[in-house]
């Protein structure tokens, strides 16, 4: 029964739907009044068989033969899947066939249809209808849900000022007591000052009148203390009192509170299907006023540009041999391990199961050091040619190319030697990422939540999309009169807190912005010069390979 009609309704006319039926097609299987029995008559294009809708019996309407125009097929071909006629049967075609009536074939066919419908009906259907209803509920509460999150923020905020405005007040007040505390000083040592000044100029004007008497007796009588005139007038020296800030403006959304991220599960069949398991509510951290240097490594190399690391026994680094060697904190080379082409390797990256991958542009290959030292080549690329690379939280791999002709780059994830999904494009069509002949470096990262960051230094740019590669945004730099050189990033890599660090070459720096792309501050102390590879460890250690120098950093730039 069709939804919406009840069991007195009467039936009604198949094609005008308005009169109340009287004949019934037996071929067509169609319901007429007496005035459509005509037009239904008119279709010659099938034949019609027209009887009292009371006297109606459904007919069969046997297929017609694709081999045998004028025959109709009345069997079943079980071997071929194909209603037949009986010249087909005895045909060649045919032979040693098993055959069945088609009216079997179409009541069983009919059993299972109505079988379907009464599964679909009470058990699929239900469901559906039970989801819109949730979806309806959920999306009428939704604006009053996130009303009470503004609420809370405002309420927040409002706390906030209130404790910030007594601070202000405290401090203001305190800093107008040191302020009458210098006057009075400097008022005192004045004071004196201007009286010595007036002693000074009494003897003065003393000297010259006994200078210009000729009496004897009072110019032998007329002392002077001279003790008082050697010495220079006395100094004081007030130092200004200053304002120690405890945290940068840039960080009181660390202190403030921070939103935690919607959390989406599709359920499917009773089934819940989620993104890869990443620790949830890391231990809060702040970024240090002055980030700390540990330690230095020297490599031995120039031109180092690699870095990968999960902890401070494997820190794994390449430069423009075929080496790629391990080090651990301690400076001590623990493993050297040659490429498989002789050749390079562009870029570097460990995977949670501690196997190395690496990029070979001379091969177009991407390659993998298993744990057990033998080297596989992965993926072999024809029209492009791989560059940069990172391991996910999945266990799959990014990778950064750009096509043999230099007119396109592209993001590709892999799963082993699976491709997944390419980014490349956004919403409107247009590229994600530059295409700069002499420079096609896109050093690539994944933040943990699910971003894929990508460090594109054709275009001076940081473009991040979302899982999906939908663009999120792109960050082009910091204005700053000390950094000069115009910003083009290099390495990248992300933290435990979502934060992203990016190596500015040029600028001898390192920028951290966070998961939303707003900057937070620079490292650009502890003596960097040329940073390239950045990588960070398990415990928020940031490794940055100097492309000059040949020395790894380990900087601690968080707590």
């Amino acid at each position: 029964m069709e939804a919406g009609k009840h069991s007195q309704d009467v039936v009604r006319c198949d094609l005008c739907r308005k009169r109340i039926v009287q004949m019934f097609c037996s071929l067509c299987l169609t319901n007429l009044c007496k005035k459509c029995v005509g037009e239904h008559l008119s279709d010659n294009s099938q034949k019609h068989d027209i009887v009292a809708f009371d006297m109606r019996k459904s007919k069969f309407i046997f297929p017609r033969c694709n081999t045998h125009d004028e025959e109709l097929c009345e069997m079943y071909c079980e071997e071929c899947k194909t209603p037949v006629c009986p010249q087909c049967v005895t045909s060649m075609k045919h032979k040693r066939h098993c055959f069945r009536h088609i009216q079997e074939i179409f009541n069983s066919k009919k059993e299972f249809l109505e079988k379907e419908e009464s599964r679909i009906m009470n058990s699929i259907y239900p469901k559906y209808k039970d989801a819109s209803i949730d979806l309806r509920t959920n999306l009428y509460g939704l604006n009053e849900e996130y009303e009470k999150l503004i609420c809370a923020v405002t309420k927040q905020g409002e706390e906030w000022h209130r404790e910030i405005d007594i601070l202000v007040k405290a401090l203001k007040d305190q800093i107008s007591e040191e302020k009458q505390k210098h006057s009075d000083t400097l008022q005192r040592n004045l004071s004196f000052i201007k009286r010595s000044i007036s002693n000074i100029e009494i003897t003065i004007s003393q000297i010259k009148e006994i200078l210009k008497s000729n009496d004897i007796l009072k110019c032998l009588s007329f002392e002077i203390c001279t003790e008082d005139f050697k010495k220079d007038p006395p100094w004081v020296d007030v130092k200004f009192p200053a304002f120690v800030s405890q945290s940068s403006p840039r960080q009181l959304s660390k202190l403030f509170g921070f939103l935690t991220p919607i959390s989406i599960t599709h359920r499917e069949r009773g089934y819940s299907r989620k993104a890869p398991e990443i620790a949830s509510s890391p231990p809060l951290k702040q970024l240090l006023h002055e980030p700390t240097l540990i330690t230095s490594i020297y490599t031995g190399y120039i031109s180092l540009h690699n870095v990968t690391c999960r902890n401070d026994e494997e820190i794994w680094i390449g430069n423009l041999t075929n080496e790629i060697k391990c080090f651990n904190v301690s400076g001590s080379l623990l493993n050297t391990i040659s490429t498989k082409s002789g050749k390079s390797a562009m870029d570097l990256a460990i995977t949670n199961t501690n196997d190395l991958f690496y990029t070979d542009s001379t091969t177009r290959t991407v390659n993998v050091v298993r744990n057990n030292g033998k080297t596989e080549e992965l993926i072999q690329l024809q029209d492009w040619v791989p560059q940069n690379l990172c391991a996910t939280f999945s266990g799959d791999i990014l990778v950064t190319m750009y096509s043999v002709n230099t007119t396109q780059c592209k993001l590709v994830r892999y799963s082993g030697s699976s491709e997944k999904q390419t980014v490349q494009f956004d919403d409107q069509g247009n590229p994600l990422y530059s295409v700069n002949s002499a420079n096609m470096v896109k050093h690539v990262s994944e933040n943990r939540n699910l971003d894929i960051c990508v460090a594109d230094c054709g275009a001076g740019a940081v473009v991040v999309v979302n899982q999906s590669g939908k663009s999120r945004f792109i960050y082009r730099g910091q204005a700053s009169v000390a950094r000069k050189n115009p910003f083009k990033p290099h390495g990248i890599t992300t933290d435990s807190q979502g934060q992203i660090l990016t190596a500015d070459t040029d600028n001898h720096c390192i920028h951290i912005l966070d998961q939303n792309g707003q900057f937070l501050c620079y490292i650009d102390n502890c003596d960097l010069c040329h940073p390239y590879g950045i990588c960070v460890d398990k415990d928020d250690n940031l490794f940055v390979a100097q492309f000059t120098s040949g020395k790894i950093k380990k900087i601690e730039y968080m707590k």
